[in-house]
Formats: C-alpha cells, structure tokens, sequence
C-alpha cells in the first residue's frame, strides 16, 4: 500500500478536525499531517485510519486517536533534537509523529509481536532514526538517560519512580494516570528532589503492564 493523494487529503481534513477541537502547536499538526496513519493500522482497517479514533492494532493493544496523539505530544512542548523516551511503542505510530517532530527517540514495546510490527512499519515508512527496544517500560531506559522529555502511551496506576529519575530537570513526563480511567498528567521535574503535576483532563487507554511477552 502507498500513500496515494486520497489518503493524504483525508489527512488534511484530519489535520484540520484537530484544529478545530484544540488549539495545537502548529508543528504538531504538521507532524500528524506528514505520518501517512493508514500505513501503521492492521489490514483492513485502512478506511478508518483518518477518522479520530483509536483503532486495533493487535495483541489487544490500539493505536491511540488522533486527538490523544497530538495532545501527548502538544504537552511534551521539546525543542527539536531532545531526548524523549517513549513507553508503549505499539504500532509505532506515535513514535513517527515524535520523529517528525524532529526529536531523539528511544522507544520500548513489551509485546514481542507489536516490537517487530513497529520496527517494520517505521522502516516501511522511512522512519528509521528511531531506537526501539523490546523490553519493560517501567525500567525504562537508565543508560540513555537523562531524558527531556518521556511520553507514557498507555494507563499507568501510579507514576513510575524509576521514569521520573530519568528525567533532566526542567524535563516532563506526559503520563495517563488512573487505575480504570486516566486523566492525562504533567509531571515536571523541578530540581533533583522535587516534581509538580498539572492535569489535562480523562483519557482512557490500555493499561501499563510490567515485565515482557
């Protein structure tokens, strides 16, 4: 499959159905606007791949909604070359807006048959500066570290300790927080010792599991 001028205008009206619901950073609307969605979602799912909402993409796991995509990635507010670490790499649909976004990034998938769709996807798309781990996320990735940015694309319980020390200060984690439900945080690295959060209303999404499979 290609990326043909009918998927790319479909794109442009998805770009400019998120425009309408959230004043997005531009750049971020222009990211979405260049990842062709339709090439990271299962077969047969190509005709739903521009409408805002989350999709299967297998092994019980969804590529997330548009909206969530560009909110994450709104909150995460970089500088083009940052570090950012990527917990629930999926399909590696969100890990192509990232690297459109024009940052570094280090990416971790627990489930073995999503960590190989993700690597052939991004390097079908020629997306291939990324580095992709098959791993545990709430390890995350210490001997990369320190990390500008770190973005949870999956329902955390609680904050992990062990993402919040590997993260600069001045940096933040972009993190859906909430056992069932998830209201989407902020959490700011403020010195060594101390953080503050900031919410940004309810999100549901798959839960973060721990260890591989």
């Amino acid at each position: 499959m290609t990326d043909t001028l009918h998927h790319k205008g479909r794109r442009r009206q998805l770009v400019e159905h998120l425009a309408e619901r959230f004043p997005f950073n531009s750049k971020v609307l222009e990211a979405i606007g260049q990842v062709p969605r339709h090439l990271f979602v299962e077969k047969g799912l190509d005709q739903f791949a521009y409408f805002d909402r989350p999709l299967s993409i297998g092994a019980n796991q969804t590529i997330s909604q548009p909206f969530t995509v560009a909110m994450q990635t709104h909150l995460l507010a970089l500088s083009k070359w940052d570090k950012v670490l990527e917990i629930g790499t999926g399909c590696g649909y969100q890990t192509a807006v990232l690297l459109e976004m024009g940052y570094r990034v280090f990416s971790i998938e627990r489930q073995k048959s999503l960590y190989l769709q993700a690597q052939n996807n991004l390097f079908a798309t020629g997306y291939k500066t990324a580095h992709l781990y098959y791993g545990d996320g709430f390890e995350g990735l210490a001997q990369f570290a320190p990390f500008q940015g770190i973005i949870v694309t999956c329902g955390a319980s609680m904050i992990p300790q062990k993402l919040a020390d590997q993260l600069v200060v001045g940096g933040r984690i972009v993190i859906p927080v909430g056992a069932t439900g998830q209201t989407m945080t902020v959490v700011k690295r403020l010195d060594d010792f101390s953080f503050e959060e900031e919410t940004y209303g309810d999100y549901s999404f798959v839960p973060m599991l721990p260890g591989k499979v």
